[in-house]
């Protein structure tokens, strides 16, 4: 059954999937991170929600993080573009369609965690 892109539902299944992807878990053995994204024109305006990494475990939660490491902006074209696959995440950035505040020292410290956690998002039935 698909769940509505970053819907309530999204994170809880998309919780559960990052937890029960091996990759993903390896990635962020003692990783602590806190990457805040906000979506600028979701269904009902501005769409923040952010994935918490601690004690071996990721959640995808919908709200503000205020001690986010890291926050990414970007309209829902192009958020729904990178979940995708359709967009790279890199190239989003350097043409703007991104954009990226805050620590990027470790942002790419975690690249690893990045990589890992869009890995496991990828196999999840989500209606865009």
């Amino acid at each position: 059954m698909s769940v509505k892109f970053l819907s309530e539902d999204y994170m809880t299944e998309g919780t559960a999937a990052l937890n029960s992807d091996a990759g993903f878990t390896g990635a962020i053995a003692n990783v602590d991170l806190n990457l805040q994204f906000v979506v600028t024109d979701g269904p009902e305006g501005e769409l923040p929600y952010y994935l918490h990494v601690a004690d071996g475990a990721g959640e995808l939660v919908l709200g503000t993080k205020d001690d986010a490491d890291v926050t990414v902006s970007t309209n829902m074209e192009t958020m729904a573009g990178i979940s995708k696959g359709e967009i790279n995440t890199q190239m989003a950035f350097m043409t703007g369609q991104l954009n990226v505040t805050g620590n990027m020292a470790k942002l790419m410290m975690n690249q690893g965690v990045i990589n890992a956690f869009a890995a496991a998002m990828s196999g999840m039935d989500v209606d865009y």
